[in-house]
């Protein structure tokens, strides 16, 4: 991944994205270890984590990832996530965060010489060539090698370089000999809200 040390960069990470691709290619994300990663290699501003919560119960499994990230060097962006009957019955989720992403994106352009965004989805082509107009550069971290590919074509050729993240997840990842202790990385609970295809993205 090439970035230089100078240049004055921010992360924008989709939570439900980065999950699905971790959990996808069969690791847990340390973001203890991310944000070192990213903060030694370049004059890193910002990590904003973006994540929809469901608040239809008193307590939502991935509260002590979003109040570890808050207090641990992340910016945290939440929305409420609305839950659903699909036409099948099935228990469905919405809790797309595509507009505060691109928002983000655009107020931090000014201010960034280069982005890295952490996602799949093609709907931020627009949003990445706007901000490219801006003079930012812009790196996409999503996979290739998970099965299905997470990366969509449009996203990949619009991005100044495609990142898959089975490349650089070897900086970041919990190793299975590593003991657990109090700072062990949190694993995402996105899966004890619903099934893997339950998380709508439209």
């Amino acid at each position: 991944m090439i970035i230089r040390n100078t240049e004055r960069t921010a992360l924008f990470i989709d939570g439900s994205s980065l999950y699905s691709a971790s959990r996808g290619l069969g690791f847990d994300v340390d973001y203890r270890k991310m944000l070192e990663f990213f903060t030694s290699r370049c004059n890193l501003l910002r990590a904003y984590y973006y994540a929809a919560i469901l608040d239809t119960e008193e307590y939502s499994p991935i509260k002590p990832l979003t109040d570890w990230l808050s207090y641990n060097g992340y910016f945290l962006v939440t929305k409420t996530a609305r839950e659903f009957t699909d036409h099948n019955g099935r228990r469905r989720i919405k809790g797309n965060m595509d507009i505060e992403i691109a928002v983000d994106m655009m107020e931090a352009a000014p201010r960034l010489d280069h982005a890295i965004l952490f996602t799949g989805d093609s709907d931020f082509r627009r949003a990445v060539e706007a901000v490219q107009r801006m003079g930012v550069r812009v790196s996409v971290v999503s996979s290739m090698r998970s099965s299905p590919p997470l990366i969509g074509d449009d996203l990949r050729r619009q991005a100044d370089r495609f990142v898959d993240l089975a490349d650089i997840a070897d900086e970041f990842t919990r190793r299975p000999a590593e003991p657990r202790t109090r700072q062990a990385p949190i694993r995402h609970p996105a899966d004890q809200l619903s099934e893997p295809d339950d998380l709508d993205s439209e």
